[in-house]
Order: structure tokens, then C-alpha cells, then sequence
């Protein structure tokens, strides 16, 4: 019994990834549940499992006492130093009990509950490795589609990956491999809940971690990203170190890092501009890959005007607002863009105010 329960105890160790202790304590809960069950609920009823070689010791603990009135309590003296040569009055001492003699049903109940807790220990070991997973991209297999979400098979468990947190368009299949960003683990009535997301502005910044290695090392930051799923990403990327390029760094030779992400993102454009501390110049890079003429700005109320050369101008606001809206989350200031022409309008507009003729009464 002692071999095969350490085989079994060893195998389930190795399998689920449950550390051996855990499944000892488990196993000793378990059998001391049935044994105190055998014997009516007695709560002077222990059990102990040898960790190295799985022996099983059940005992009961009595109170020795010259007149015995509670055999399930109590022990005299005289059976008492047959255990323990030194007792003596108003001692505990520990009774061995034998195993052997088990009905079906306490062994049935131990069974049960092994299985609980080990269900319940597994879950507890899938929630502390994914809990520190959070903030990182994991790989797995689409499984199937139902209420409103995909279920990702990650090897020890499954990810939910609603459909809502997927690229716009994207339909996934059976059997698809695919990498999502690990946003939450939540604790539910039928365990850990792992829920992943393929939109959030931080899977292409883990993405660019894991692609670029001079930000995985630090040695290029990522100063702010934001994103329209499936349209279009900015981010700004700062170096310390003048030596290094950021934006080449996560371009990489020949487009080879950014392309390697822009294809697990559908074609998604991606926009890598160098961050700076002058207003001026973040705004105008952030409004890449228009290019800007001139631009002024009021610190203030963190407003730019910024003027475009008329061809520029649709590139700039990009398709329905898109590039200006993601240039001021970007950047933080209220951005507003004229062409040249509307500029050159309104700068003749205010001359002819300033300079406008007398009137016949002047």
C-alpha cells in the first residue's frame, strides 16, 4: 500500500503540477476525514502520512485517568504505560488504531474528497502562475466559439478571449494558434477565469518587448502607445543612450522586427515616432506620416494649431479623424489643423482688419 500510494501521490505531482507535499496533506485530510466518519465523528481521531515513505499511522488520542468513564476519551493507567512506560495521571497519549479494517464506505469518502481537493489544489496552482502572467502574451488553440467569446486552449487551462477583444473582422477557427495578452485572472465558482485580449494598446507593447530586444533590456522605452484595433497603433520610444536609434530598433533591418508584428496584427498600421520633451516637435512627429509646415502652441491650455501643405492635409486628419485622434492621445494636446490655404485666408482675414481704411467720417 505505502509503495503504490507514493506512486500514485508522485504521478498526479508530475501530471498536474501540483507540488508532492500539497497532495500528502491532501491525501491525509482526505483519509482522516473517512476515519473520524468510521468512528462516529470523533474529533480525538488524527492521522499522520510519512512524507518519504507514505506509511499511514492512525491513532487516537485519550486522557489517562485512574477511573475510566469515556473508553472513546479515556485510557487507565495501567493500558496507558503498555504505550508509554512514563504516563501517568492527567497524560495524553496516542492509541493506534488499525486501518485494515475500512468499510467501503469511508474508503469511497476518501476518495471523493482526494479528488476535490486535488481539483481544488490544481486550481490554486493554475491561478498563481497565471495571476503572475498578467501583463505578459501567451500562445494557444482556439478550441471553440460560444456566448459572445473564444475559449483558447493554453495547456494546463483555458484562456476566454471575447470576440470583442479580437481585431475587427477577425474571424478565428478551430484549431487557429494565436497569441493574446493576458489582461486578467479572476477567481470563479469553477476556477480561475484567465481572461486575454488581442485590442488592448499593451499586446503591441509586449509584443515590441518581446520582438525588440533593446526593450525587453531597457535600453529603449516605450513612452506612450495608443491604438484603434485593427486601423492603426502610435507609439513613442525614448533612448537614454544616444548611441542607440530608437526607432530603428524596432523597425530592425529592413522592417524585418515591425513587419514581424504588423502580420500578427492583420495588416495593422504601425506609426514609430521618437519622443520628446519639446511640445513642437512631439506633436508634429505624432502626426507622422503627414508632414507638417509650421505649427504653434499655447502651454496653457495644451492647444496646437498646426498648418499642412494642402496635400497634406487628408493625411494628416487621416480616414474619419483617425491619425489627429490618435496624434492627441498621444500627445495629450488639442490639436487643430489647418491647410496652407486656410491659413494663408486667415492670416489675409486678420491684415484686413488691422489695416482697414478710414471711414468717410474719419
Amino acid at each position: 500500500m505505502p509503495k503504490e500510494l507514493c506512486y500514485v501521490v508522485d504521478q498526479i505531482s508530475r501530471e498536474k503540477g501540483i507540488p508532492r507535499e500539497v497532495l500528502i496533506e491532501t491525501l491525509r485530510s482526505a483519509l482522516l476525514s473517512a476515519t473520524r466518519k468510521k468512528f462516529g465523528g470523533r474529533t480525538n481521531i488524527d492521522l499522520n502520512i510519512d512524507p518519504k515513505t507514505c506509511d499511514i499511522s492512525v491513532f487516537e488520542t485519550k486522557t489517562v485517568t485512574a477511573k475510566v468513564a469515556d473508553r472513546n476519551e479515556e485510557i487507565s493507567l495501567q493500558d496507558a504505560r503498555k504505550i508509554s512506560p512514563e504516563a501517568k495521571d492527567g497524560d495524553t497519549v496516542n492509541v493506534p488504531l488499525d486501518l485494515h479494517d475500512f468499510s467501503r464506505i469511508a474508503a469511497q469518502t476518501a476518495k471523493q474528497v482526494i479528488f476535490q481537493r486535488v481539483r481544488e489544489a490544481e486550481r490554486d496552482v493554475i491561478y498563481s502562475e497565471f495571476k503572475n502572467k498578467v501583463g505578459q502574451i501567451v500562445s494557444g488553440v482556439v478550441m471553440r466559439k460560444e456566448k459572445g467569446a473564444y475559449f483558447i486552449n493554453l495547456g494546463k487551462t483555458e484562456a476566454v478571449l471575447p470576440v470583442k477583444e479580437t481585431l475587427p473582422n477577425e474571424n478565428l477557427k478551430r484549431g487557429d494558434t494565436v497569441r493574446a495578452y493576458i489582461e486578467d485572472v479572476r477567481v470563479t465558482p469553477k476556477g480561475p477565469a484567465i481572461m486575454v485580449t488581442r485590442a488592448n494598446p499593451q499586446f503591441i507593447a509586449s509584443l515590441f518587448t518581446m520582438e525588440v530586444p533593446e526593450i525587453n533590456d531597457g535600453l529603449v522605452i516605450i513612452k506612450n502607445i495608443v491604438r484603434e484595433p485593427g486601423e492603426r497603433t502610435k507609439l513613442a520610444v525614448y533612448s537614454k543612450n544616444p548611441a542607440i536609434d530608437p526607432v530603428g530598433a524596432c523597425v530592425g533591418m529592413k522592417g524585418t522586427r515591425v513587419q514581424s508584428i504588423v502580420r500578427e496584427l492583420r495588416g495593422e498600421r504601425i506609426d514609430i515616432i521618437p519622443w520628446t520633451d519639446d511640445p513642437r516637435q512631439l506633436v508634429a512627429r505624432a502626426l507622422s506620416p503627414a508632414s507638417v509646415d509650421r505649427i504653434g502652441i499655447n502651454e496653457e491650455t495644451k492647444t496646437a494649431m498646426v498648418v499642412v501643405n494642402d496635400q497634406q492635409l487628408s493625411l494628416a486628419i487621416g480616414k474619419r479623424g483617425q491619425n489627429v485622434r490618435l496624434a492627441m492621445k498621444l500627445t495629450g494636446w488639442d490639436i487643430d489643423i489647418l491647410s496652407e490655404t486656410e491659413y494663408s485666408k486667415i492670416r489675409i482675414e486678420e491684415a484686413e482688419k488691422t489695416f482697414s481704411p478710414p471711414s468717410a467720417d474719419g
